[in-house]
């Protein structure tokens, strides 16, 4: 008895599910407030002072934000306008506080220290032109296999930012090795065992997908210790899009040395 396997079947369902995946991601980068919707970034002192485009006075004083504005101003923060002072406080590298301002939203954000207003906003030149993301062609070769080792107990991954003078510290779960033609590559995994993901630049990166790093989720590792590394689905860090992002840069761990022709390309090339 001879079994036929649909080879040119199985291809079409792999590179369906793929399209939807890719058509649910850029439905979400066109949320009216999400990453596309940034328009500005400014950087907060301890002198108090008004910023371009952004009602009130803004200052930060003993790790507190505080925000001077009058109701005509039209700043509401949990549902409440400000009249007089309002004092945030942001946690560091979480996300920031909604300071909303009719349709638009200043994030108040802690970053290595610092203070920053991130000003989101529906009308926002890199959200009004968005058109798609450009990737490469889905190809079920870059679905790989590896094999997750973890650490005994969970190490702090400092890494640069696209921000000079910024850092962020990543929780690392293990390491993950793989094969990728004749090479054998490792990656450092962030997350847990039950919910990892790896940044990485390889040979295409600053070429044909962004220089600073690609994001990968690779989910649970399964009971024999496999994980399986969907390189299709790699996609752009927000700083890709926007210049207002304060997005890590890969480690060093994560260079890899082959040209993964796989996931997002670089959206400005």
């Amino acid at each position: 008895m001879t079994i036929t396997v649909d080879t040119t079947s199985t291809a079409t369902t792999f590179t369906d599910d793929w399209h939807r995946w890719h058509d649910a991601r850029e439905d979400g980068l066109r949320d009216p407030l999400g990453w596309l919707s940034l328009a500005g970034l400014h950087w907060l002192t301890d002198s108090p002072e008004r910023l371009d485009g952004v009602p009130g006075t803004w200052w930060v004083t003993d790790e507190k934000v505080f925000i001077t504005a009058q109701p005509a101003d039209r700043l509401d923060v949990e549902g409440e306008r400000i009249a007089g002072v309002r004092i945030l406080t942001p946690a560091e590298g979480a996300p920031g506080l909604s300071v909303f301002n009719e349709e638009r939203v200043f994030e108040v954000i802690r970053r290595s220290g610092q203070y920053a207003v991130r000003v989101h906003d529906p009308a926002a030149p890199t959200l009004v032109a968005f058109t798609g993301v450009p990737a490469y062609p889905a190809d079920p070769r870059w679905v790989v296999t590896g094999r997750f080792t973890p650490f005994e107990t969970a190490r702090t991954i400092t890494t640069g930012a696209v921000v000079d003078g910024l850092e962020h510290h990543h929780s690392a779960a293990g390491t993950i090795e793989f094969r990728i033609g004749d090479a054998v590559e490792t990656l450092v995994a962030f997350g847990t065992p039950a919910d990892l993901k790896v940044l990485f630049t390889d040979a295409t990166s600053g070429v044909t997908t962004y220089p600073a790093a690609r994001s990968l989720a690779i989910g649970a590792v399964e009971a024999d210790s496999t994980v399986t590394l969907d390189f299709n689905r790699a996609v752009n860090l927000p700083c890709a899009f926007t210049d207002y992002a304060t997005c890590p840069v890969a480690p060093a761990e994560n260079r890899l040395r082959v040209a993964i022709e796989a996931g997002e390309q670089d959206p400005k090339l």
